[in-house]
């Protein structure tokens, strides 16, 4: 089965050291999830660094999912990657740069994941979890704009 990718490009009225400082700690990934995950740390390290691992319990359609997180790569404050070692996808990476410009922060996200189960993984992305993944990613966005600086741009 074919990987899906969602990205998406962010600008933040903020300088990059502190958008990367936001993202840099592991507990804002709680504020910026939609409370209807109920994400609740098993692990939390004080910050991110290559090699950090975070557990992590969300809750999905009533069902509770444990996800443990590894920190590939970490290059402050310019990008950083994290991956699904244990979770619902089969697959899961996620790529995080930050740029500046003129003052501005734009955050890019790379997701590239793959669905369990073969097509019927493919069918429920279709059906649903495609249309899951960008509500999450909007309702991030707005939180973004909310917890760390305005938002003056959006792609993708």
């Amino acid at each position: 089965m074919a990987d899906f990718i969602l990205e998406s490009r962010v600008w933040i009225g903020r300088p990059r050291p502190e958008v990367f400082a936001f993202f840099a700690d592991p507990t804002s990934l709680a504020r910026i999830t939609p409370p209807s995950f109920r994400l609740t740390f098993l692990n939390v390290p004080a910050t991110i660094a290559a090699g950090a691992v975070i557990d992590f319990r969300i809750v999905w359609h009533g069902l509770p999912l444990r996800w443990r997180a590894y920190i590939r790569e970490y290059d402050p404050p310019f990008r950083f990657v994290d991956v699904q070692v244990r979770g619902p996808y089969a697959r899961w990476e996620h790529r995080h740069r930050f740029l500046e410009e003129d003052g501005e922060t734009m955050v890019e996200d790379r997701v590239t994941y793959r669905l369990p189960l073969g097509p019927l993984g493919a069918l429920a992305h279709r059906l649903h979890v495609g249309r899951q993944l960008r509500a999450l990613w909007d309702y991030r966005t707005r939180r973004l704009g909310e917890l760390v600086g305005p938002i003056t741009r959006r792609e993708g």
